[in-house]
């Protein structure tokens, strides 16, 4: 095979694989404090907490007039334990707001989205501000669930990096002192720029019962 086929063959197989944020980040050369990729384990599993709600509104942006915390565009891809990516994904998102509060009257930060074709997702809102819980001080971190279509579920809670800038809070203090927290589990941010930031984090889940 000709150098100009291999490259031209190389070429298209890169234009049908999924690109994950994390590698367009890469490639834009924005500094990544972590930098996750699907290896074929499985995302860490982490308690569900007393706040979950059921019956989400089906949205991609959390962003209201009430909700004044720094942006985080946050994106990824769904895969399977193969690394193969999974459309029609659910994931569950909620979160506490700029001052530690968690909407237990209606679904303020709080939806579910599913999954693109190329089993990649979007979330526009907010990095949220850490808060006394039942486990103590948590850092801050955003809830998941995500299930393939079928498949069991993952509960998980994503935190963010030791550099993170936001309310004035220490987060590696933060990072360091909650015992619940999983640095596996750690979004990958890139800014601040223009007061907020741009994070990714891909999923690795089961689609069978283990």
């Amino acid at each position: 095979m000709t150098a100009a086929l291999v490259a031209t063959s190389a070429a298209g197989a890169a234009m049908a694989a999924p690109v994950s944020p994390v590698h367009e980040a890469r490639a834009a050369g924005r500094p990544l404090s972590v930098t996750p990729a699907c290896d074929g384990h499985e995302t860490p599993a982490a308690t569900e907490g007393p706040l979950f709600k059921p019956q989400s509104p089906e949205r991609t942006d959390f962003i209201t007039p009430a909700i004044d915390g720094v942006r985080l565009d946050l994106s990824g891809i769904v895969y399977n334990t193969t690394c193969k990516p999974l459309p029609g994904s659910l994931i569950e998102f909620w979160q506490c707001d700029q001052n530690g509060d968690y909407d237990t009257a209606g679904f303020s930060l709080r939806g579910h989205q599913y999954t693109n074709s190329r089993g990649a997702f979007r979330l526009r809102t907010i990095i949220p501000r850490d808060y006394w819980g039942r486990w103590g001080r948590r850092a801050p971190h955003i809830h998941t669930q995500v299930q393939a279509p079928g498949g069991p579920v993952l509960v998980t809670q994503l935190y963010f990096p030791d550099d993170t800038q936001a309310y004035g809070r220490d987060f590696a203090a933060l990072n360091a002192a909650d015992r619940l927290l999983n640095r596996a589990c750690t979004i990958t941010l890139a800014g601040p720029q223009g007061g907020g930031y741009t994070g990714a984090f891909d999923f690795v889940i089961q689609t069978t019962a283990k």
